[in-house]
């Protein structure tokens, strides 16, 4: 009997697999199930070599096992997958050919045994910096030095947290790989909701850059390389501000899983036992959109795109249920609607926060094609 249950609790674990999390709870187990497979399919392997053992439930033991294990697989036949054809994507995106892109660190897509061994890499110490104080709140930032010598392009990253919660911890391997790769990494706080409204981020952003550039001297930042990343609330505020800012010192933008057109968003909202989405952004905006539609206008990076807009990398998850997917292919059919170089890499089996683990299936596919997005339009290699 305690082997069916077992079977059974796997099995149900498995369906998190394919289908967007029906709670805000669950999620984190969906992140565990889709970005850690191998673990799942090893589990649910010797529960299979259990049923074919049992005497009783046999048939139900064998058949939940093969389900599940065919779940579990799912994000890595998808990595495969997606990553067949990444590259060319990618080169036609954005016109670089692959002779230009030869000693990056992560040279293939993904990989299974990269998933399970890790490429084992240190942290990067950083440096925290007071870059203003706006509205009696004194704003710092987390800087990691760029692992090479010499004046280096900065990446200015936002958290996420739903524009009310977050800080510069969140998620920092992006910012200790590509530190080490030779880019300055500045990862910022900002004013959050509900006691600052939108745009306040914004201006966040904003002063942070003005900051570095001020700083770039001591700070050894090439004031002509900004690239802006941000997930989830953080990239509609680095995707806001890419669009808006028009500094040609800003050369790309990466939005992973970030919304795009609020008022859609709005009128899409999350399954309430996921978020209350509709709450978050009355609390962002002020109101709702009846009350204050034009806040929902001037805060969609969609109504702004024009063909001089921002080179954009957009990452998101097929079962994303904090922020739907709809979001990134309208912006980027948009995108492609005004000839801007971008490319949507859309993750199928994947939720929000799926680059949790920069070895699973999605965190090796993000982390191969950001790396590649940095030095193409900073020209990094040169």
């Amino acid at each position: 009997m305690l082997r069916i249950v077992l079977i059974i609790l796997v099995f149900l674990l498995s369906i998190l697999v394919i289908i967007p999390t029906p709670s805000h709870y669950l999620w984190y187990i969906t992140v565990m199930v889709t970005e850690f497979p191998w673990i799942f399919l090893g589990i649910i392997s010797v529960l299979l070599l259990w049923a074919f053992n049992a005497s009783r439930y046999k048939a139900v033991g064998i058949t939940l096992s093969v389900i599940s294990f065919i779940f579990f697989l799912y994000p890595v036949v998808g990595a495969y997958r997606v990553g067949g054809d990444l590259k060319q994507r990618f080169e036609t995106a954005f016109g670089l050919g692959s002779a230009g892109l030869q000693g990056l660190h992560q040279e293939a897509p993904y990989s299974f045994w990269h998933m399970i061994l890790g490429i084992g890499d240190d942290k990067v110490p950083f440096d925290t910096y007071h870059y203003a104080t706006h509205t009696g709140v004194d704003l710092t930032l987390d800087f990691f030095k760029a692992q090479k010598p010499g004046a280096r392009p900065c990446l200015v990253v936002a958290h996420g947290g739903s524009w009310k919660s977050g800080n510069t911890h969140e998620l920092p391997d992006i910012d200790w790989y590509l530190a080490r790769q030779g880019y300055n990494v500045a990862s910022i706080n900002y004013r959050l909701a509900p006691q600052f409204k939108s745009p306040a981020p914004i201006e966040d952003m904003q002063a942070a850059i003005a900051y570095l550039k001020g700083h770039a001297a001591e700070l050894n930042i090439d004031t002509n390389n900004f690239v802006l990343l941000g997930r989830s609330a953080g990239g509609h505020i680095v995707l806001e501000s890419a669009y808006t800012f028009h500094d040609p010192c800003i050369k790309g933008v990466v939005g992973l899983y970030g919304p795009s057109d609020m008022l859609w968003a709005y009128n899409h909202p999350d399954n309430p036992l996921v978020m209350h989405s509709q709450h978050v952004m009355e609390d962002f905006f002020g109101g709702s959109p009846v009350q204050v539609p034009q806040k929902y206008a001037d805060g969609s990076p969609i109504n702004f795109v024009t063909p001089q807009s921002t080179p954009t990398l957009l990452i998101h998850g097929g079962n994303d249920a904090h922020v739907h997917i709809e979001l990134s292919e309208m912006l980027d059919k948009k995108l492609q609607d005004n000839g801007v170089k971008h490319l949507l890499l859309a993750l199928p089996w994947a939720t929000h926060g799926c680059e949790y683990s920069l070895n699973g299936p999605s965190g090796q596919l993000a982390k191969f094609t950001i790396e590649r997005f940095m030095y193409s339009v900073t020209n990094a290699g040169k």
